[in-house]
């Protein structure tokens, strides 16, 4: 896929690699005599909200590159990681403005455009976008988010500018498999959908959800991924309609194969348990991976909000052609948004290691440990990498 030469991303220089070459830089080749495993590792990380402090921060670190609104600065922590992946899956919970803004954080987002480059070149293939804020600029905030995204080279889903994309699926070559990833948002903060176009966003209906996962095995997809904008903010267990839905996605089958693979949760902005539910791992969710200063319902800055956790799982292939891509390795990396200095998102595995001064951040490490294993996971094999 080319990257168009539109102005808004014109940082993109020589750095943005087309899928095709980011894909052999991905993969490294196998050790001699060895042959080279025949499956895949999927990624996912939790909710980009940039703020205002944060869009300040891409402006400052625009000023030192030379680039307008600079957000790789900020992500260049988990790089090693979400590129390493064979799928790496984003969540852009605002829309986009337009090139020279204006911008906005809380209440109503409207971010620049240049995230989406820097989250293709941190080395994400593909961003869920239904969210409580798809409508905050309406239909044309929604055009311009993936548009910018389209020419990024980033893919995306639980949005869309026509009722053809919106029942479009959005198919991921993964290694030698295909992943499906769907998106889905539990409302849109009372705005309405407009008027005769129904399409524009993804809400949760689990009848519909179902079906799109089973349209998505119809065209190929080996693996059907869904990303679930859902739950209670700051609530660190899943709430009942977490729990049903979860319970209601990961029960359906078709000819004896289940009809949804992995969910991923975000919208909670704090990091919540991994549980595997009717044998599928389920995300109930990941937290914020990019967010300014945040603040909880009594109105307290709550470092919680910048927690969060990257969910890495391993597929291996069925031992016969239509049965069940099997997760033979569950991990979650604990990470943070650092607002000490620039802002930074850091992978906690390594920067515990690389600060032994930083108390606060092998405190943060442990109640993301704490959360992603709240509800047993461990006893199915969940492991804390990094």
């Amino acid at each position: 896929m080319a990257v168009a030469a539109l102005g808004v991303l014109a940082l993109a220089g020589a750095g943005c690699a087309p899928p095709g070459e980011q894909q052999r830089q991905r993969r490294a080749a196998p050790a001699a005599g060895r042959a080279e495993p025949a499956g895949f590792t999927l990624v996912a990380t939790g909710d980009v909200l940039p703020h205002d402090s944060v869009i300040r921060q891409a402006r400052e670190d625009g000023r030192r590159s030379g680039t307008g609104y600079d957000f790789r600065p900020m992500l260049a922590g988990v790089q090693p990681v979400v590129s390493a992946a064979d799928v790496a899956i984003c969540h852009m919970e605002t829309v986009y403005g337009d090139e020279q803004g204006p911008f906005s954080g809380y209440p109503a987002f409207v971010s620049p455009p240049h995230v989406a480059l820097a989250l293709r070149e941190t080395g994400y293939d593909s961003c869920s976008t239904a969210s409580n804020h798809t409508l905050d600029a309406g239909s044309t905030g929604v055009r311009r988010t993936l548009d910018a995204m389209d020419a990024a080279g980033l893919r995306h889903t639980g949005s869309a500018r026509s009722a053809a994309e919106g029942t479009r699926v959005n198919l991921l070559r993964a290694g030698p498999a295909k992943v499906a990833q769907l998106s889905y948002t539990y409302a849109t903060n009372g705005i309405p959908l407009p008027e005769g176009r129904p399409w524009t966003v993804n809400l949760i209906d689990a009848d519909r959800i179902l079906a799109d996962a089973r349209a998505a095995r119809k065209a190929g997809a080996d693996v059907v991924a869904v990303s679930l904008h859902w739950g209670t903010e700051w609530q660190q267990e899943p709430d009942e309609q977490q729990l049903t839905l979860a319970r209601r996605l990961t029960a359906a089958t078709t000819g004896g194969r289940p009809d949804v693979d992995l969910i991923l949760g975000t919208h909670n902005h704090v990091p919540q348990a991994y549980e595997k539910v009717n044998g599928t791992w389920v995300v109930y969710g990941m937290g914020d991976q990019l967010a300014g200063e945040m603040y909880n319902p009594e109105g307290a800055q709550d470092g919680r909000g910048n927690q969060s956790s990257i969910a890495r799982f391993t597929f291996a292939p069925p031992a016969r052609a239509g049965q069940r891509w099997r997760v033979t390795r569950a991990e979650f990396l604990p990470q943070l948004t650092d607002l000490r200095g620039p802002f930074r998102v850091l992978d906690l595995g390594r920067a515990v290691v690389m600060e032994p001064g930083r108390a606060d951040l092998a405190e943060a490490r442990e109640q993301i440990r704490r959360a992603a294993l709240s509800r047993g996971a461990a006893r199915d094999g969940l492991v804390m990498a990094g």
